[in-house]
């Protein structure tokens, strides 16, 4: 195929952003896939989508790029790929909003169906991905069009308003059809919102914070079953669903619970506390990049036992005796071979590392409080504050006392 590298990439980045995308060959027989999701065959239980693309695709000129929104509030872009044996691309379906009961009503009356179809629709609607800025989106169809056809003048964009993808005869056929009360589509539905899901925490698990990011925006507006008539009240459970899942995928990328149960208490009271739809949105966003950054700065999975042990119990509380000694006696080791260790694997020793981690929190009490430095070395485990203005000019390059000078003297 002329265009496969170019066509690979297009569908890999359509996928990371959850738009479903199909390329067509010959001869369209879609046996394993419903390019529409199952809308169409809702209101007729016998269509041959094959037969139905083709109809579709007689009417096609070459060289366009079809923008489409079609009877059921569902967008797509169609177009042919100048390769004879590569067939055709549709991108979608998507919305660009999110399609309320009285839409789907409107929907079923307009096109002569049975209000019994409801629940099927609203099963539908809840994999369809929901693209609110969809300029982006044209941006990259419309590069990948000046890819395969060499430039911007050699293809043309046309705009096909409320006209049905697959056209023969569809809104004439059977309203009802008891025999499929339980449609492939929701299955389907089913299987992708458990293969989306699994995507996310695999990306957490590996603090993987970009995809993460953009599974959890389009996990948040394409799986979202509606359960109750309080779309906040749906979402907020949803989001603490979110939250319990993320949280066990941070302990599978080796994070102690001890950071775990901090993080998912902030974000369960601020789930509790949120007051719209788009404040839940921002959370999801924001519990998927926190919990990968939890994996990525806490994660212990290269360490030994007895190493991520230590750095437990440093963690866990600063103001400890947390000395060589100290550690190697609770553990019952050598303090060589404990020394040895930490160091083989941490790359430092364990009391730079303990100074570190004690200067750090310094750091962020001279940035969130207006306690004094004496009491601040304190919280940070070291009695002598002398001994502390000397360990954090050595790792900071100034002393407790012109850091805070610096970051007071900002506006």
């Amino acid at each position: 195929m002329q265009h496969q590298a170019e066509l690979s990439f297009f569908t890999k980045l359509l996928k990371n952003f959850n738009i479903p995308c199909y390329i067509a060959a010959p001869p369209y027989r879609f046996t394993d896939a419903e390019p529409d999701l199952g809308f169409r065959r809702l209101s007729n239980s016998d269509i041959d989508y094959g037969r139905h693309f083709q109809t579709f695709i007689r009417q096609c000129n070459p060289n366009t790029i079809y923008r489409i929104r079609d009877q059921f509030l569902c967008q797509y872009y169609f177009f042919n790929v100048p390769d004879d044996s590569a067939g055709y691309v549709l991108v979608g379906p998507f919305t660009a909003e999110a399609i309320s009961q009285n839409d789907i009503l409107n929907i079923i009356d307009r096109c002569s169906l049975s209000r019994s179809l409801i629940g099927k629709f609203e099963k539908i609607y809840t994999i369809v991905p929901i693209i609110r800025q969809e300029s982006e989106l044209f941006t990259l169809i419309h590069t990948l069009g000046e890819q395969l056809w060499g430039g911007n003048e050699q293809f043309s964009i046309q705009e096909i308003d409320r006209s049905s993808l697959f056209p023969a005869d569809l809104m004439n056929a059977p309203a009802d059809n008891p025999a499929h009360e339980e449609p492939v589509s929701n299955m389907k539905a089913l299987e992708k919102r458990y293969e989306s899901e699994n995507r996310l925490l695999y990306a957490v698990s590996h603090g993987q914070t970009y995809k993460a990011e953009i599974l959890m925006n389009a996990f948040a507006h394409a799986y979202l079953e509606k359960r109750t008539l309080n779309q906040l009240h749906d979402l907020k459970n949803y989001a603490i669903i979110a939250n319990t899942l993320m949280r066990k995928a941070a302990e599978t990328g080796n994070v102690h619970p001890i950071h775990i149960d901090s993080l998912s208490s902030r974000f369960a009271k601020a789930i509790e506390d949120a007051r719209s739809d788009n404040e839940i949105y921002r959370l999801g966003r924001e519990m998927a990049r926190k919990y990968c950054l939890l994996v990525n700065n806490y994660s212990m999975k290269k360490f030994s036992l007895l190493v991520q042990k230590v750095i437990v119990r440093i963690d866990s509380d600063l103001t400890a005796d947390l000395s060589l000694k100290t550690q190697a006696d609770l553990l019952n080791v050598n303090a060589s071979y404990l020394s040895s260790l930490f160091k083989k694997e941490m790359g430092s020793s364990l009391t730079e590392y303990v100074n570190r981690k004690r200067v750090e929190y310094g750091v962020f009490l001279l940035n969130t409080t207006n306690l004094q430095i004496q009491t601040i070395a304190q919280y940070c485990g070291i009695l002598d504050v002398n001994y502390f203005t000397r360990i954090f000019k050595k790792i900071i390059g100034q002393t407790p006392t012109e850091y805070r000078n610096r970051i007071t003297s900002f506006p």
